[in-house]
């Protein structure tokens, strides 16, 4: 059975004023369902691992929340790291940990905030990275383009491996609109999801070749978790952790040397990175206008919208948001600040967030 690692990190500040640095999107319900997207996360790995062999990291000022929305995880599956160093750090320590308690494990990490809408598809193409990963690759999933992207990475794949496993031979940042379309068309490059699957000791040996101050520090304070000095020995080392991604860290070097493999997958992954993407992922009404969460009732409605299109909406003050004659606009009503943009801007709203810090306006962040 897998160990699911959840990486519950970052604020997503292109959601802002929703997502906030006390309470980032992946706490808040944008899966058009009740359940917020944290909770989905886990949710979809339900017939592939158990609550026991589920863990999350996550930080200080979000842990009793996460563990107030998965109250079937044990407490202590809560990894809380002090400071946020990236997430080659946090992927480390679940790993460090679950190593410990479990030689022989095989782990998959994955984000809290993606959107995943075939479950049965994408539980399949685990099974088959599990298969990569117990080959001793380090396995990633690649999901199979459906046009130009400019807002991803890619990999770029080679040869072929024992049913749909691919070898990975190179990690490619975020392209110009001209290179993604070249990828698309050439038939060899995969969306890189952000998703890995591998045994635990695997990936700490690769990490030990390409990274060994992370990887004695992270072995470290693994040989502490489980001991009175759990505190003392995180408070010393953790802030002594390079501040990198695990891509760069160490997928990229791995690559190099043939280590990475993949599953190319088509399940609805979508990665919720703003408001825009929102709005193309969950049901829209015949208008093509979204209303994320509740929109009242018809007593007390929280949406009024007419002759409007392609609204993406979230209400969450509890006032009224009315619109008419508008079209392809966000708008999202918090207590305290009010977002009104382009649908085609999306992507900019964390230039306000920079604004803010910058005037040093940090209680609306």
């Amino acid at each position: 059975m897998l160990y699911g690692v959840v990486l519950a990190g970052g604020t997503g500040t292109r959601l802002w004023p929703l997502s906030r640095a006390g309470h980032p999107k992946f706490l808040h319900p944008l899966t058009g369902t009740e359940a917020s997207l944290l909770q989905a996360t886990v949710d979809r790995l339900d017939t592939l691992t158990s609550p026991e062999r589920t863990f999350v990291v996550t930080g200080v000022a979000h842990a009793a929340a996460v563990s107030r929305q998965l109250s079937a995880v044990p407490e202590e599956n809560v990894l809380v790291e002090p400071s946020p160093r990236d997430s080659c750090a946090a992927i480390a320590l679940a790993a460090a940990v679950i190593a410990r308690r479990d030689p022989d494990a095989v782990m998959g990490s994955f984000a809290s905030d993606h959107l995943i809408a075939d479950k049965a598809s994408f539980a399949e193409v685990i099974r088959k990275a599990i298969a990569g990963a117990k080959q001793g690759l380090l396995m990633t999933l690649g999901i199979t383009p459906t046009r130009p992207e400019t807002g991803y990475g890619y990999l770029q794949c080679g040869e072929a491996g024992e049913g749909s496993l691919l070898k990975v031979e190179e990690f490619k940042e975020k392209p110009s609109y001209d290179v993604a379309e070249s990828y698309v068309k050439s038939g060899n490059y995969l969306w890189n999801a952000g998703m890995f699957v591998w045994r635990a000791d695997t990936f700490l040996a690769e990490l030990a070749r390409q990274q060994p101050q992370l990887a004695a520090g992270v072995s470290r304070i693994a040989q502490a978790w489980d001991t009175a000095g759990r505190e003392e020995v995180l408070g010393e080392v953790w802030p002594t952790l390079p501040r990198i991604s695990v891509d760069y860290a160490v997928m990229e070097g791995a690559a190099a040397v043939g280590r990475v493999g993949t599953i190319p997958g088509d399940f609805g992954w979508n990665d919720v990175g703003d408001f825009h993407t929102l709005g193309e992922v969950l049901t829209a009404d015949p208008s093509g206008n979204v209303i994320v969460g509740r929109s009242g009732d018809v007593e007390r409605p929280t949406v009024l919208l007419r002759d409007s299109e392609g609204l993406v909406v979230l209400p969450s003050s509890g006032r009224l948001v009315a619109a008419m004659g508008v079209r392809d606009l966000i708008i999202v009503d918090t207590p305290d600040a009010v977002l009104v943009c382009p649908r085609e801007r999306a992507q900019e709203v964390k230039q306000l967030v920079d604004e803010l810090k910058e005037l040093g306006h940090h209680g609306y962040i």
